[in-house]
């Protein structure tokens, strides 16, 4: 195994090991403290992340706001306060040791304010923002006005290249380096283009010598390339390590530090992780973002994919196929279906699935009365937790709107990262994770049940384990 040497990462030479951001609640300044205190680059997420009243309890995000606008600046208040909150325990816990950035989402509600709020209010102790789930053109201006650097995240060189030459060239004395998130490897939200099949992986070592060259070719800085997605054992990365084509590499965990004594996720979560096996994280499209993601498939996933499943396409007035009057509603109000869909629509709604719901593709889904009831109640909730979500047809623009119909397909991801994050059931709910989980179960590091500490998981990575 080669020698891992320090690499110079927002202004000081750390080791070149960096923990991947994680949504909602997850990647807390205690667990980025301490990777920190490694000696590594530790992530904060400054999504939606959690804040303490005066007494040191926990605050839960509860919005009293009557209209989605109302809620929506709540949000972004509970995201400035939970952003410092979170920064100023990293500071504390990694004594000045390694890197501190923070992560957060292009797409989320209120980036901007929040990263602003956040940068401003935490002065200091961060020393970069890694930014991803979207094109962040304007991260590296605002990043630059706050003295620290930027980090974006891609999947692949073409976006590195739309980004450089809008925004990034102006900027590049604080580009930090880039993260390229494997669309087919990472956890979370996934960058898969329209060209890339998700069913046929591409590896990562071409698609990082392209983007390096792309950042050659454009004149970017010979900062360090984030290797992130599938990276556990640094032996099986051997190559990549001083390889002159690639240049400067670090390497990303997102899904290893979950199970450390400083990870907050609860014990349940902990057990599921140390039981999955290989095509246990499913990559899938129902997140209201758009974007494909990966998540552990469970009860949560199951439902949504015989939501799904549970679909036929209708008209308002006959055309065509659809030429076959079916009633809808109390009113019993015609929809007109194929021919061969009026079967399964009687039989679907003869074992309980008596809503249809209309998507904005212009089918139907049928559902029961209680799913029903929790989708609108959900979709009526929402507090404008992305730029724009499919689930509640929410934009942040002048309108408050996508123009769309809300899509009942889909869910409210804010309301399940806040469940599963802070203690709830985590088969009901939305659990985020890489593809390489399953390998909690086969890394004798964690046999027995054991949980390291970050430090303990650095050290051990630096051995090529």
């Amino acid at each position: 195994m080669k020698k891992i040497n320090p690499v110079m990462i927002s202004g000081k030479e750390v080791l070149p090991l960096v923990e991947g951001g994680k949504g909602v609640s997850v990647s807390t300044g205690h667990s980025s403290g301490a990777w920190a205190a490694a000696g590594g680059v530790g992530t904060i997420s400054a999504v939606n992340a959690d804040f303490y009243d005066e007494n040191g309890n926990l605050v839960y995000q509860t919005y009293r706001g009557t209209t989605r606008r109302a809620r929506h600046e709540e949000l972004i208040e509970f995201g400035i306060k939970g952003g410092i909150a979170q920064a100023r325990i990293a500071h504390e816990v990694s004594g000045g040791e390694g890197r501190l950035h923070i992560n957060v989402l292009w797409e989320m509600g209120g980036a901007e304010a929040v990263l602003e709020g956040v940068l401003e209010g935490a002065r200091g102790m961060i020393h970069g923002v890694t930014c991803g789930a979207g094109m962040p053109y304007r991260v590296a201006e605002i990043a630059a006005r706050h003295g620290v650097y930027y980090y974006p995240i891609v999947s692949s060189a073409r976006a590195f290249r739309a980004l450089w030459k809008r925004s990034y060239s102006r900027f590049s004395d604080w580009l930090g380096g880039v993260v390229y998130e494997d669309p087919w490897l990472a956890g979370g939200h996934n960058g898969l283009s329209n060209s890339e099949d998700p069913e046929k992986p591409q590896a990562p070592m071409p698609r990082v010598q392209e983007l390096r060259q792309t950042m050659r070719d454009l004149g970017a800085p010979e900062r360090p390339i984030f290797m992130a997605g599938g990276v556990w054992y640094l032996r099986d990365w051997e190559d990549w390590i001083d390889n002159p084509t690639l240049g400067p590499i670090a390497f990303q965990f997102g899904t290893r530090p979950l199970l450390t004594a400083e990870s907050p996720v609860r014990d349940t979560w902990r057990e599921r992780l140390m039981n999955l096996r290989p095509g246990d994280v499913f990559l899938h499209r129902f997140s209201p973002t758009g974007f494909y993601s990966s998540a552990v498939r469970n009860a949560f996933i199951d439902e949504l994919v015989e939501r799904s499943q549970h679909q036929i396409p209708y008209g308002s007035m006959p055309e065509g196929e659809l030429s076959v009057a079916f009633p809808l509603g109390p009113r019993g109000r015609p929809v007109y279906l194929r021919a061969d869909d009026v079967e399964h629509a009687r039989a679907w709604m003869a074992e309980g699935r008596t809503e249809a719901l209309r998507t904005p593709d212009s089918t139907l889904i049928f559902v029961t009365p209680e799913k029903c009831q929790e989708i609108r109640q959900d979709q009526n909730d929402c507090m404008g937790c992305l730029s724009g979500c499919g689930f509640s047809n929410w934009a942040q623009n002048e309108e408050g709107t996508t123009g769309k119909r809300a899509d009942p397909r889909s869910f409210c991801i804010q309301k399940t990262l806040q469940a599963v994050a802070h203690g709830k059931d985590v088969e009901h709910n939305l659990m985020f994770a890489g593809h390489n989980a399953f390998r909690f179960a086969t890394d004798p590091f964690y046999a027995n049940g054991r949980v390291p500490t970050m430090r303990e998981l650095v050290e051990r990575i630096l051995t090529g384990d």
